[in-house]
């Protein structure tokens, strides 16, 4: 990347909100829109770099286009399923309960507690609560009620 662009970029985070404001005019040639900073720094160091080195290409524009129409991509459904989070195997999910500490470990094809494999984190959760839980929930990899 060009040292100039890269120092540019760099530099966005330390500047008063009143400059990116009139950087974005410059840049955009439009009234910088009310979201809060940390937009504002992203987007600048996206047209920063787009002004410096080009933006997308348009075999990638095509690509893109293709993709928003496809119907599978548009299923909510299918949206839903693909946004589950799963940790990286290797990862230790810690969770104190009444007083114990229970740690479980993610591997490729499910988790290990207490040196039995499992399919499933709600699993675990319900061994050791004794009543059902959402796994993820009960870990902290998800918020109650967020529906994924």
């Amino acid at each position: 990347m060009n040292l100039s662009v890269m120092a540019q970029v760099a530099a966005l985070p330390d500047k008063p909100t009143d400059e990116l404001k009139r950087m974005w005019q410059d840049l955009f040639e439009t009234k910088a829109p009310p979201y809060n900073r940390s937009f504002l720094v992203k987007r600048l160091g996206y047209r920063l770099q787009e002004l410096a080195f080009g933006g997308v290409s348009e075999k990638t524009e095509e690509r893109l286009d293709a993709m928003a129409n496809d119907p599978a991509c548009a299923d909510p459904a299918r949206m839903k399923r693909k946004a589950g989070f799963r940790p990286i195997a290797g990862t230790r999910l810690i969770r104190e309960w009444k007083g114990v500490e229970h740690q479980v470990t993610v591997l490729d094809d499910g988790f290990e507690y207490q040196g039995c494999k499992y399919k499933s984190l709600s699993v675990i959760a319900r061994t050791i609560t004794g009543t059902r839980w959402s796994g993820p929930v009960f870990f902290g990899l998800r918020k109650p009620g967020s529906g994924q």
